[in-house]
């Protein structure tokens, strides 16, 4: 057999793969069932939801309808990162410059303001902006052939400084109540964030991409094996640098969102926040190799941490500690599903023994 026949039969497999769950192959509606239960995501999902419980009994104020506003609001901007992100690491790629997308749109907003442009036409304006930004990321790595991680190491540092050329350490905060508000403000008079219902959209267009369309195919076979995905008729190239462009839109939309929330633009905001979402991405299960991972995951480890970190707040625990907390689920998310992995294989592997 050759070379191209191979890699279009392991095509074959990977699209009968990447319609189930990443990473499992459906022998039966009994066995698939046990897999569904049995996979990371619903570790992860079963974790969130036993801790939300948890913590509702046991901190004090963490149940309430106003805290479960503050935390959708601080989810926000972590989440629509994550949905771009959790595409760019199943094709075996990574994205370190979402934050500083982030900081540079929300300067460019200011600057944009001061100028006398009205904010209508500024917000879409900045989404166009961080899509250029994630197109030069894009054009350096699939266009020159350059590793992701060297790439967005460096534009994370030029963007953060291009922002701070066009701010400096000033900041604009005199932004229009009527949008502030609306950021900040509920549906009627309810306790829900307006914020919530286009982020659900977003969440669930993402999900249908990924999960059930040819692109989302295309996605899992470029992250499991981009020879082959290429020889299956995939444009590798091409696809990665649509998923960094639509990365980089997502964060100029979080510079929006962001600017708008705080009522500030500043050189540094989001500052850090690329790690945040790396880790959530990771501990929703999806693989630093690429090839594997799913979006509920994702979710629900976006849920967990802010949850996570919404409660040391309001049990009085300090900034430090917090930071000490994303940086150990960051080791967790890359450990732990691996371990799971090969306990699965080796408890496989004999079975068969003892078959």
């Amino acid at each position: 057999m050759s070379i191209k026949a191979r890699s279009k039969d392991l095509w074959s497999q990977t699209v009968r793969w990447g319609r189930a769950l990443p990473g499992k192959v459906s022998r039966g509606r009994d066995s698939a069932s046990v897999r569904v239960l049995t996979t990371w995501d619903a570790a992860i999902i079963a974790v969130t939801l036993l801790f939300l419980l948890v913590a509702a009994r046991r901190v004090e104020h963490f149940g309430t309808a106003r805290n479960a506003g503050y935390i959708v609001l601080d989810l926000a901007p972590i989440l629509l990162l994550a949905l771009a992100m959790t595409l760019i690491v199943t094709t075996g790629e990574i994205d370190l410059s979402v934050a500083s997308t982030v900081g540079l749109t929300s300067a460019a907003m200011g600057v944009m303001w001061n100028g006398g442009m009205s904010l209508e036409s500024i917000m879409p304006v900045a989404v166009l902006l961080g899509a250029v930004l994630g197109a030069v990321n894009g054009l350096f790595i699939t266009g020159f052939g350059l590793p992701s991680l060297a790439v967005t190491i460096g534009t994370l540092a030029l963007y953060r400084g291009l922002a701070y050329v066009l701010l400096g350490d000033t900041a604009v905060a005199d932004w229009p109540r009527a949008f502030t508000g609306w950021t900040l403000g509920g549906i009627g008079e309810s306790a829900v964030p307006n914020v919530l219902i286009p982020m659900l959209v977003l969440a669930a267009g993402f999900g249908l991409v990924l999960h059930a369309t040819p692109v989302g195919r295309s996605i899992f076979a470029a992250g499991a094996n981009p020879i082959a995905a290429a020889y299956a008729g995939i444009a590798v190239g091409r696809l990665k640098f649509w998923l960094y462009v639509t990365s980089g839109a997502m964060a100029g939309l979080v510079g929006v969102l962001w600017t708008l929330r705080y009522s500030s633009a500043r050189a540094d905001n989001a500052n850090g926040l690329e790690l945040t979402v790396i880790a959530v991405v990771l501990l929703g299960g999806v693989s630093i190799f690429g090839g594997k991972g799913s979006l509920p995951g994702v979710l629900a480890a976006v849920v967990l941490l802010v949850a996570l970190q919404n409660a040391l707040r309001l049990a009085h625990v300090s900034t430090e500690a917090l930071t000490v907390v994303t940086g150990s689920l960051l080791i967790v998310a890359v450990l732990a599903p691996n371990a799971a992995t090969a306990v699965r294989g080796a408890l496989r592997t004999r079975r068969r023994r003892t078959a």
